[in-house]
């Protein structure tokens, strides 16, 4: 235990340190020289970050598209590490160094230019309100997602934590360009730092095959154990492939490599989406609906990962009908779409149940279009108002925290605006509901609607509603999903109903029973409504979750707490109408047994 805690914290903290240092190009961009050349040495790119072809150093020493490294020349060599530095530095895509590193380039001949030698000073990079909100969002995203999967191991060791947190260490939406740039200082730590992500890689594809196959209570079952035992030799396999993208250091073109070693991730990823669809057909409906986290995180998740791996570090998307290449903020938002939906995942192995993914989803969505809306219409315009500005790397931070703020504002607004949508049918249904408890006329007809009725509209698993008689709460004929083995009277003392002074519905654990007979398996309820005034509580509803598995989620248990308070008025209300009634009949009774009055008499 404590080897494998250790352990967890070494690698996180690993995780984390790649992570950090990018947090740095909010306030300082780093730099560049101007262009970009892939895998084999071709240059593609001369204008690189920069918004024209005179801004980019490259461009200014005469390097035009189509130069190529001469890679033999760049190519490592332990006995001139300096030149390993500048391999690591120039190939492989989009590529981050340090403001004012120098680098000499060797340009092999080509049919428009000779062979030359060209020396470049690195130029800070052009940055704008939405990449720096978007490489914010990166950062705390990756580090949240490394902590809380760590947070898994700790606290729940087993062979599914593992693989999912050493899926997450790698494959996580943190971006590591800051701790590359500063690590080309010392290529020797740079090369070490370059072999240990492979490894790491490689992990990350095994520990998912590893999650999926033990997902979500980490049992495996006996078909799957071949296949659990070969993850070593195949993540050996993952590695030296991924190895190999890198022998354009030592003089070899690996363009090619490069994709087919990104684009394995894909087979991978369908690979792991077809285990859980086979997996599927033996959970229980709750475990099922968990597992369907699991299965949007492969079918968007990893995928975007991989999307933007192709676009930073190939040329895959530059074709002969045009470059696709996405920019570098689309890219990060590739990477934030992987980073929320293993947040996702994390949630649905942390719960015991969850909502339907449908709202995580949607929620999802919402904010991908938040992001991208504005940047897509208001690229340029920052980029033009940048220009007259002149602000310290402090403002700038100040700048990107805020854009994050209002990103997040509107990303609220907008989630609302659609929950209120979606949510039509339960508005109806809470509608409909409120109407007919406000015109009951008798106390069990209101336990009739918390319970069956409520049972019905949000197609529950078990719905049952105890009212106060006396000192205890008692259940009547309601109760569906509750047969008649179950207990119909709840004891106001019982430490399951402590929460009920707060007066606000709470959730059940699975350990809360008190010895008493509830509703077992997908009957068992998950939330307890109190329906009270300020002064006492008349009934308390429990509620079971969807009969599909899903949980109940914030929307509904407002609804049912809505529901319980004009419960609690009519209660009241009934009780009063019932003490008049009474009141005036003793009246009538005392009237009546009152003898005649006599007259007066002279």
């Amino acid at each position: 235990m404590m080897r494998s805690r250790i352990l967890v914290v070494v690698l996180a903290l690993w995780g984390i340190a790649t992570i950090v240092p990018d947090l740095v190009r909010v306030a300082q961009p780093l730099g560049s020289f101007g262009f970009y050349a892939n895998n084999d040495g071709l240059i593609y790119n001369v204008t690189g970050p920069f918004p024209d072809e005179a801004s980019s150093p490259a461009w200014q020493e005469g390097v035009r598209v189509g130069d190529r490294l001469d890679l033999a020349r760049l190519k490592c060599s332990f006995a001139d590490l300096a030149t390993c530095g500048n391999a690591l530095a120039l190939l492989g895509g989009l590529q981050f160094v340090l403001p004012g590193r120098g680098a000499t380039l060797d340009l092999a001949a080509t049919e428009a230019a000779p062979a030359r030698q060209v020396t470049l000073i690195a130029v800070q990079r052009p940055s704008n309100f939405f990449i720096r909100a978007v490489v914010v969002l990166d950062q705390i995203a990756g580090i949240l997602v490394v902590l809380a999967a760590a947070w898994l191991v700790w606290t729940r060791p087993s062979a599914m934590s593992w693989g999912f947190f050493l899926y997450v260490n790698w494959f996580n939406p943190g971006q590591v360009f800051g701790f590359y740039a500063i690590l080309q200082q010392w290529p020797a730590l740079l090369l070490a730092q370059d072999a240990a992500a492979c490894i790491a890689e490689a992990a990350g594809y095994a520990g998912l095959i590893l999650f999926v196959l033990r997902v979500p209570n980490s049992n495996t079952e006996a078909r799957w154990r071949p296949l659990e035992r070969a993850l070593p030799f195949l993540a050996a396999g993952f590695a030296i492939a991924r190895l190999s993208t890198y022998g354009s250091v030592f003089g070899f073109p690996t363009e090619a490599t490069t994709r087919a070693a990104i684009l394995t991730g894909f087979l991978v990823d369908f690979c792991a989406l077809a285990i859980l669809m086979v997996r599927r057909r033996t959970q229980t409906p709750e475990d099922y609906q968990r597992v369907r986290w699991v299965m949007w995180g492969c079918l968007i998740g990893l995928p975007s990962f991989l999307i933007a791996e192709l676009a930073s570090e190939t040329t895959i998307f530059d074709t002969a009908w045009g470059d696709f290449t996405p920019t570098e903020d689309i890219i990060g938002l590739l990477y934030l779409v992987n980073g929320i939906l293993c947040l996702f995942v994390f949630e649905a192995v942390r719960r015991p149940r969850v909502v339907s993914v449908t709202i995580p989803l949607r929620r999802v969505t919402i904010l991908g279009l938040t992001l991208s809306i504005p940047a897509l219409f208001l690229h340029h315009e920052v980029e033009r108002i940048q220009e007259h500005l002149s602000l310290p790397g402090w403002a700038w931070l100040m700048l990107g925290a805020g854009a994050v703020f209002l990103i997040s504002r509107m990303h609220d607004g907008a989630v609302h605006l659609a929950d209120r949508y979606f949510n039509r049918e339960v508005d109806e249904a809470e509608r409909k509901l409120a109407e007919a408890i406000r015109g009951a006329g008798r106390a069990t007809e209101i336990d009739r609607l918390l319970a069956d009725e409520a049972y019905d509209a949000l197609k529950l698993a078990s719905a049952a509603s105890f009212r106060r008689q006396g000192p205890v709460f008692l259940r009547d004929e309601n109760g569906k999903g509750w047969d008649d083995g179950t207990t119909r009277t709840l004891k106001p003392e019982a430490p399951m109903l402590a929460p009920v002074s707060d007066g606000k519905p709470f959730s059940l654990a699975e350990d809360e029973a008190d010895g008493l007979d509830l509703p077992s398996g997908l009957s068992r309820p998950v939330l307890a409504v109190p329906a009270v005034n300020p002064i006492r509580c008349f009934a308390v509803s429990l509620y079971g979750p969807h009969a599909s598995g899903t949980d109940l989620d914030s929307n509904e248990r407002a609804m049912l707490a809505r529901l319980a308070r004009d419960a609690a008025a009519m209660y009241a209300e009934l009780e009063s109408g019932e003490l008049r009634r009474k009141v005036t009949m003793l009246e009538g009774e005392l009237q009546a047994a009152r003898p005649p009055s006599r007259g007066r008499t002279k």
